[in-house]
């Protein structure tokens, strides 16, 4: 439950949400709830019919519905065709993350040959590197280093303790949440007898509009050329993107996922959390991979891609381990037993 100081008619906040009213248009909304948690202050949204029970109990004010299910509410509501965009569209309007003000602090250092924009909010101990250029209207939050020569579009918010190497460039309205690294170095050596020689990473990293980059994010520079990531890409926190990836336009990598160097995404990819993809491998576009997959080979066809094992009862999980390793035994002696039987046959 997040309500603020804002208020607007769910006339209004349907207009915003592209949908249509149902019962009173004039009911006044001041945040946004679950079910389970609104008051009648709150407008809240179903879209998944394992919470539909709760809308007999619920004390929102109004509900974002689908139309199938308008007719079995008969207190205020907006129907919508997809009730979680326009929970998210009416979400932001009442969103309550505090802003910097758009000043620069006195602990800020600028490079000389920096270039800075109109509007933008520094907090403390940022740092803005030689030949750097940011936009307009951009927050880099405390402690946010801005490397040599890199370019941060119009719009893009940065939370504290980013660093963006040397060249990074963003575009316009990126955000990238705290502790994220873009554009270290990729994991490039070469073994001389035993001994690890790093090979310089001379590429870098551009980022298109729209992306948002969770916490704790790691993109690698690229070893040639560039680490690229598509227009409006969602990035979950903890994940790990190497070097000279290609990351397709409105793909979604969730939590704890890994891709090694070179790993090219098609757009409207969908990797589940902790999910890997080996070095050098192709996903095409309309992709969805599960949860702690591992792909080992590129991927030409749309469609639902799995691996690894669901969770079981343990009992269930030790007799199905013993099993499995019986599986060479069992092969061998199937493998026998044919041998026999055409033997037999060929008699």
């Amino acid at each position: 439950m997040s309500q603020t100081n804002k208020s607007y008619s769910l006339s209004d906040l349907a207009e915003i949400a592209g949908g249509k009213v149902k019962g009173r248009a004039d009911v006044m909304i001041f945040g946004v709830g679950t079910l389970d948690g609104a008051t009648a202050k709150d407008i809240s949204f179903l879209t998944n019919v394992k919470y539909k029970p709760q809308l007999a109990t619920t004390k929102a004010g109004a509900v974002i519905l689908p139309e199938k299910i308008a007719d079995a509410v008969d207190f205020p509501a907006i129907v919508h065709a997809n009730p979680h965009v326009a929970f998210a569209k009416i979400a932001q309007v009442f969103d309550t993350t505090p802003k910097l003000a758009v000043t620069v602090h006195s602990s800020v250092q600028i490079d000389g040959s920096a270039s800075v924009g109109k509007k933008v909010a520094m907090g403390p101990n940022v740092v803005v590197g030689k030949d750097a250029v940011i936009g307009d209207n951009v927050t880099l939050g405390a402690n946010t280093v801005v490397g040599e020569g890199a370019i941060i579009g119009d719009g893009v918010t940065i939370h504290p303790n980013v660093t963006l190497y040397h060249g990074v460039r963003l575009g316009k309205n990126v955000v990238i949440h705290s502790q994220s690294v873009i554009g270290s170095d990729g994991f490039g050596y070469a073994n001389d007898k035993g001994t690890w020689l790093p090979i310089p990473q001379t590429g870098s990293v551009e980022i298109g509009d729209d992306t948002q980059i969770g916490a704790g994010v790691t993109i690698d520079r690229g070893a040639l050329e560039d680490t690229v990531i598509g227009i409006n890409v969602i990035i979950d926190d903890q994940v790990h993107i190497g070097h000279n990836c290609v990351i397709g336009d409105h793909s979604c990598i969730c939590g704890t996922s890994g891709l090694a160097g070179s790993v090219h995404l098609g757009k409207h990819v969908v990797l589940g959390g902790g999910v890997g993809v080996n070095g050098h491998i192709s996903i095409c576009d309309n992709v969805q991979v599960t949860g702690f997959t591992m792909i080992i080979s590129d991927i030409t066809e749309p469609g639902v891609y799995s691996s690894g094992q669901p969770s079981m009862a343990n009992r269930d999980w030790r007799k199905t381990t013993v099993r499995v390793r019986q599986i060479d035994s069992l092969f061998d002696r199937v493998k026998k037993l044919e041998s026999q039987r055409n033997t037999e046959r060929d008699k």
